[in-house]
């Protein structure tokens, strides 16, 4: 019997791999960061908050604005509170009823401090109004007959971007090198004003 050259088997067909379907774990936290991400970006828009509240002890945030008293722009400590001068930082508005009860006897403290020299008349004074038209703004600090001046912030980027503050009033007292010195929330009287000022003032001057 005559053998014949053995032909060679067929070759198989590769297997074919269907295609991995992505794991639900994966899909789940690329939801989850997706949603993370989306809530972080719309909270942080129309804030400029520093990276913690302001405190006794801390530096000063810098801020700027328009003012509301005069011409230009307050700035930070570029006009003096906190850059070689120690001052206060007042926050008030014409919408805050306590506000118009609390401005009037602390401007007129200033004033008073102005006009008689001496170690207190040395400390630099600025405002902040927030929330307020500039009609209403300007028409609050003329009443209350305002003469430092004061930075205008309507969309609460320096009351509670910077300061962290909600509502007002505030009053942040500043040292010389510009550490804060203390704050005060809510309404104070004129001689705790006063009383907090001569904290900012070096013994025996």
């Amino acid at each position: 019997m005559t053998v014949g050259p053995t032909e060679p088997a067929p070759a198989s067909d590769p297997e074919v791999v269907p295609p991995r379907k992505p794991r639900k774990i994966f899909l789940l936290l690329g939801v989850v960061v997706a949603i993370g991400l989306g809530i972080g970006l719309f909270t942080s828009v129309g804030t400029n908050k520093s990276s913690s509240p302001p405190h006794a002890g801390g530096a000063l945030p810098s801020f700027s604005g328009t003012d509301l008293n005069g011409t230009g722009q307050v700035t930070v400590p570029a006009d003096g509170v906190g850059n070689g001068t120690a001052g206060v930082v007042l926050f008030f508005g014409n919408w805050c009823s306590v506000c118009h009860t609390e401005l009037p006897p602390l401007a007129s403290a200033v004033r008073q401090q102005d006009h008689a020299g001496g170690a207190l008349s040395k400390l630099e004074v600025i405002g902040v109004d927030s929330e307020d038209t500039t009609a209403n703004a300007k028409h609050f600090i003329q009443t209350s007959k305002v003469s430092f001046p004061v930075a205008y912030d309507p969309n609460l980027t320096i009351t509670s971007g910077a300061f962290y503050f909600e509502g007002d009033p505030h009053a942040v007292f500043v040292n010389a090198n510009g550490t804060i010195n203390s704050i005060v929330s809510g309404p104070m009287s004129a001689a705790t004003f006063i009383a907090h000022e001569k904290r900012l003032i070096p013994s025996g001057k």
